[in-house]
């Protein structure tokens, strides 16, 4: 009797281990949801589980996890990766989270050669979602030519105000100087080279070919807002065709940023024709058909914007501050009394918006500039100053579109995630060989969402309200947003799942 006890003791505790050991299998499972992988074209009700962070299995079988969410009736897919993305503290990643953003990079416009290792420090462990910069052309200009070391955007206001970063010409000695300037980042680790030309008349061809150089020495991609956009036809095309030249010859990796203005249809054909023939080089859009950059941009002077290009300040440049139209009187008092004010461009035809969506070997990033004022992380976002729409609206809008205009949701889920994530992966950087897919071994940067709700709520006269329809985003396998709301609680108790995107 005491053996038989004994036995049945034992076997009961084997089969609690066991039961303990099936619920413990995975950290979240994602339960029947539609499994959308762009990586490989998978499209298919599934379960999928996450485990230490990574993608464990995609099954039909019944998975247990310590945490499960029902994706029945939603899409699960990667994360989206922004390219483009201005806003570089916790408040803006917040932003970014609510429209399904997992990584946010800032590849235009940059950090400084010299504080590479510092940007990347101040974000490690105190991060939403995942987080990179490239070298700033511009800011290493405004060091070698202003003598101002402002760190990325959110310093902006002590560079742009300055005299020489846009117009001067270096000399030789500059020259050398902002290269390596330039060349230091490059060695800490930092995305490439961003190269905000078309605000800097005083780079030649010459130093840009310089800096486009350094950037393939290091095998990486150099991020450009081409010469003399926005422009005419002539300016885009001809703009593209400097870029592209030169990372043909350099064989090195370039991408051309937000090039959905005039000519964009040559553009794209310049950029799948280079695809086609070997060329790591791609381009981005957003789904707007205005922009939104500081207010003394050289491209809104008179003779460029009014008499060459045509343009009428009334009706092209919104103060979001105020949501009005200036008047060139306005225009010429703003740009003199508070030069980095930002203005919404009203540039492209609404009806080409569409158009951008699926584009193949293109990517959507949003080129958001919220407003950079640090506040905390918790301020209610419907609060904050008004701002260009895209900071909070691009990834749900393109989503609401493709379901609005029936167009092929695997197609824009790529432009989101997987474009650049391979252009990336091609370059050797051995983050994006991890995202940007939903495959077994990838990083569990996953979004899931209701495709029959999913919406942008933000407009362009409020344009700080946060996106809908979001079920769940994981971060490196973290729920860190779940039915349209982040988790904030998890900021302050132990380190944050974000992890840095660099070489």
């Amino acid at each position: 009797m005491h053996t038989t006890l004994v036995r049945l003791l034992f076997i009961t505790s084997a089969f609690h281990c066991s039961a303990l050991a099936a619920q413990s299998d995975f950290d979240v499972v994602i339960a029947n949801g539609r499994i959308m992988d762009p990586s490989t074209g998978t499209d298919r009700i599934a379960n999928l589980g996450v485990r230490d962070g990574r993608i464990a299995a995609i099954s039909t079988e019944v998975l247990v996890g310590t945490k499960t969410i029902d994706a029945t009736g939603k899409v699960v897919a990667p994360g989206f990766i922004d390219t483009h993305f201005h806003g570089t503290l916790p408040i803006h990643y917040r932003m970014a989270l609510r429209m399904g953003v997992t990584t946010a990079m800032d590849l235009e416009f940059g950090a400084s050669g010299k504080r590479i290792d510092e940007w990347y420090a101040q974000r490690e462990g105190s991060s939403l979602i995942n987080f990179g910069t490239s070298v700033s052309h511009e800011l290493a200009r405004a060091s070698v030519l202003d003598g101002v070391d402002a760190i990325d955007t959110s310093e902006a206001y002590k560079s742009r105000p300055q005299p020489n970063w846009s117009r001067a010409v270096p000399t030789a000695q500059q020259h050398e100087a902002l290269l390596a300037i330039a060349r230091q980042g490059l060695n800490s680790g930092a995305i490439g080279i961003g190269s905000t030309l078309g605000y800097m008349p005083g780079v030649s061809a010459d130093e840009l070919f310089a800096v486009q150089s350094l950037s393939a020495e290091f095998g990486r991609q150099i991020s450009v807002h081409l010469r003399h956009t926005p422009g005419n036809d002539t300016d885009e095309i001809t703009g593209a065709q400097e870029v592209l030249a030169n990372a043909a010859a350099l064989g090195a990796p370039a991408m051309i940023n937000h090039f959905n203005n005039r000519g964009w249809r040559t553009v794209h054909q310049l950029i799948r024709g280079m695809q086609n023939n070997g060329h790591n080089v791609w381009g981005e859009i957003y789904p707007y058909h205005a922009g939104a950059t500081t207010i003394n941009a050289v491209f809104f002077e008179p003779r460029n914007w009014v008499d060459r290009l045509g343009n009428r300040y009334e009706n092209t440049l919104l103060d979001p501050s105020t949501n009005e139209f200036l008047t060139q009187a306005n225009y010429l008092q703003l740009r003199e009394s508070d030069p980095t004010r930002v203005v919404i461009v009203f540039k492209s035809p609404e009806e080409e918006v569409v158009e951008w969506l699926g584009l193949e070997g293109i990517s959507i990033a949003s080129d958001g500039l919220p407003d950079l004022q640090p506040v905390p992380i918790d301020t209610d976002l419907a609060s904050l100053p008004n701002a260009h729409p895209r900071a909070t609206g691009t990834y749900a809008k393109a989503l609401r579109m493709a379901r609005e205009n029936n167009l092929s949701l695997m197609a824009v889920l790529k432009q989101t995630s997987y474009t650049t994530a391979q252009h990336f992966e091609a370059a050797g950087l051995s983050a994006m060989a991890q995202r940007g897919r939903l495959t077994e071994g990838a990083v569990a940067d996953i979004v899931v969402f209701d495709p029959e709700r999913v919406t942008d709520n933000s407009t362009f006269r409020k344009g700080t309200l946060p996106a809908s329809g979001f079920a769940a985003v994981l971060v490196s396998g973290e729920l860190m947003l779940e039915n349209d709301r982040v988790l904030l609680e998890k900021v302050g108790n132990g380190p944050l799942p974000g992890k840095a995107i660099r070489y």
